[in-house]
């Protein structure tokens, strides 16, 4: 966003004077599509659920901050000094909403002052390293901060997704996975098995097939269980898998040559 600072100096110059409200509303005019700017940027770190218009009015009261308490004789561009007062306003509406630990937001909120202190005496956004150094922290303790004071926003999974179809959005909570559930795909799988161990196997070698696949139990178990050698389930098993290789072999001739 191209704002030319020197274009308003005069209107700077009559506000700080007289701090009249004509000029003050003059110079929010001036810098408002840089909070929107700002806010267009972060949205796209944030949730589908936040709005840009409503983070466009949560930084334009870090750009009334801005103007109010900038020092025309600090010779710092005043675009440079309130981008982070506006995102530093974001960010506090955000986290007013979330669940963020208050000693994490304290830890943020020095942050962000210690930010916008560095930017008015560099007139530059400080780099990681200049921020940890005037924070007395490890880069990385800095960069630890920086990443858990992300703002959190909490979604309803009621909410339809933007990845709807023409029928209509889905849900979230029809696309949340079901971490319990069972595959559907392993659970046909099974289905065809146990349909195909009736046919084929005998007794014996069906309790082992059901023990083994459906109850996962170990072949030390399974002997346990029938009061049989752990060598002699393996036999069983290996008779089994034998057996159900040549069906499965039959199965896919008769595809072929159907």
């Amino acid at each position: 966003m191209r704002i030319d600072d020197r274009q308003v100096r005069h209107v700077w110059v009559k506000y700080k004077k007289t701090r009249r409200k004509v000029y003050k509303n003059q110079l929010i005019e001036t810098y408002l599509p840089l909070v929107r700017s700002v806010a267009e940027r972060m949205l796209m770190t944030l949730p589908a659920s936040v709005e840009l218009d409503d983070l466009t009015s949560m930084g334009t009261f870090g750009l009334i901050e801005a103007i109010e308490r900038f020092d025309l004789e600090r010779g710092v561009l005043f675009k440079t000094y309130c981008v982070n007062r506006i995102r530093g306003a974001i960010l506090d509406e955000l986290r007013a909403l979330d669940w963020v630990p208050r000693l994490v937001r304290h830890k943020s909120t020095t942050v962000d002052r210690v930010g916008g202190r560095l930017q008015s005496k560099l007139g530059r956004e400080a780099t990681p390293w200049e921020m940890a150094e005037e924070l007395s922290l490890d880069v990385s303790e800095y960069q630890r901060i920086e990443r858990d004071s992300k703002p959190v926003a909490m979604l309803s999974l009621s909410e339809e997704s933007a990845e709807g179809t023409e029928e209509g959005g889905n849900r979230i909570v029809d696309l949340v996975k079901d971490e319990k559930g069972e595959d559907p795909l392993l659970q046909v799988h099974r289905g065809d098995l146990r349909d195909l161990a009736a046919k084929l196997l005998n007794r014996k070698e069906q309790i082992v097939v059901s023990l083994y696949y459906f109850e996962e139990l170990s072949m030390k178990e399974i002997a346990k269980v029938l009061g049989l050698t752990e060598s002699r389930v393996c036999q069983i098993h290996g008779k089994v898998i034998e057996k159900l290789r040549k069906a499965f072999d039959r199965l896919r001739c008769d595809l072929f040559i159907a």
